[in-house]
């Protein structure tokens, strides 16, 4: 094996190590919240049947549905629970890149992801989804002789999808907290593309969201805040640009 090779080979295997642990993490967590899947299942449809009319209820259609529900939603809740052991993976694969100053960084870069993705999460579900299924629900009955009969799998991939785009919009402070220490972006690049900034927000929230203008608004207004608060961040914590010698 050449000299080149060797190294690419042995980023490989350590790739492969912190990906098992990370699996293993995952089905661990899976393995626990599976006991408790149809608490956690009613947990998360609590905004829709608040949001549905009446004498609805959530269905199900196929006659698997239940089961692969409780599955989807204990695959879920195992991914939010070994979120931790998967950052600190990622982080430690990273680490040999990185200056010994920065690396120390670790504990407080899987902290800091946690609670943004936990922040993003509880602001999605407390103040956004009922909401946007009040109004989903509210739309479809006013369109005619039309009953609201939502299916429990088709509702969780919904709510899972935008507990996922909320956390992720939350972590952007922390992503360009590590561009900006890494140098590279830095404080004065962010505030010049602050208005492409502000157009991908929209449309990421018009990507991530059902088809409705409070849906994406609720997306893309957190984006922008978070955006300008990750501006801030570089300022004070981007990496300083040293002073070119002057003959």
């Amino acid at each position: 094996m050449t000299d080149q090779e060797q190294p690419f080979s042995s980023h490989l295997q350590e790739l492969r190590r912190r990906l098992i642990v990370g699996v293993f993490a995952w089905l661990v967590g899976f393995a626990v919240c599976y006991n408790y899947a149809e608490l956690l299942f009613q947990f998360v449809a609590e905004p829709v049947r608040q949001a549905l009319p009446e004498g609805s209820s959530l269905v199900f259609i196929y006659a698997t549905e239940p089961f692969f529900t409780y599955l989807k939603v204990a695959a879920v809740a195992g991914l939010l629970v070994a979120l931790p052991v998967l950052l600190w993976q990622l982080w430690m694969f990273v680490a040999p890149a990185l200056y010994p100053g920065e690396k120390r960084l670790a504990v407080p870069f899987v902290l800091c992801s946690c609670l943004c993705f936990a922040a993003g999460t509880y602001f999605g579900f407390t103040f956004v989804f009922p909401v946007i299924f009040t109004f989903l629900i509210n739309y479809g009955i006013g369109m005619g002789e039309v009953k609201a009969m939502l299916s429990m799998g088709g509702y969780l991939t919904m709510s899972s999808h935008l507990l996922l785009a909320f956390g992720l919009v939350f972590e952007l402070p922390i992503a360009l907290f590590f561009l900006a220490r890494l140098g590279i972006v830095d404080y004065h690049w962010l505030a010049r593309n602050r208005r492409y900034a502000f157009l991908v927000a929209f449309i990421v929230g018009a990507m991530l969201t059902p088809p409705d203008l409070f849906s994406q608004v609720s997306i893309a207004l957190p984006f922008i805040v978070l955006y300008e608060v990750g501006v801030w961040v570089a300022r004070f914590f981007g990496k300083k640009k040293t002073a070119e010698p002057t003959e």
